[in-house]
């Protein structure tokens, strides 16, 4: 039988998961010839913490924030919603009518490694003192 000191210490150890790596893609313009390079820019865009230029084919250029995006069979049929810098609307832009995409803003988890606070919280938790999640005053 599992001792409550065990199940808590197993609790802690199931807490806390391994980071993952992220690139430093402030200031990438990827090469987007085909289009797996095309999805595979934009996937990345996806998960960058930061604000985007997109330029689409029409000329209209767009800074803005990738928060989703869908996949299907073709580029037409794919696309990315952000929210624009100079907007509150949202929209939907098909991976097909983007010609160019830029990591233009600042990625707010830039070095921000996720090991580095699992090791303030344990050292903090060793010492008994509370620990919180507080968010970064944004520039």
């Amino acid at each position: 039988m599992t001792t409550q000191k065990e199940a808590l210490a197993h609790a802690d150890s199931l807490e806390i998961a391994p980071g993952t790596h992220h690139e430093n893609l402030e200031g990438w313009i990827p090469e987007m010839a085909s289009e797996s390079e095309i999805a595979a820019a934009l996937e990345k865009a996806f998960d960058y913490r930061g604000d985007v230029t997109l330029t689409l084919k029409s000329g209209e250029r767009l800074e803005a924030y990738i928060f989703d995006r869908r996949t299907g069979d073709s580029l037409a049929e794919s696309c990315v919603k952000i929210f624009p810098v100079t907007s509150n609307e949202k929209r939907s832009i098909a991976y097909s009518e983007i010609a160019r995409l830029e990591f233009t803003g600042k990625d707010r988890a830039a070095g921000h490694h996720w090991e580095n606070w699992v090791k303030q919280y344990k050292a903090k938790k060793a010492a008994g003192e509370k620990f919180g999640l507080h968010p970064e005053a944004l520039d």
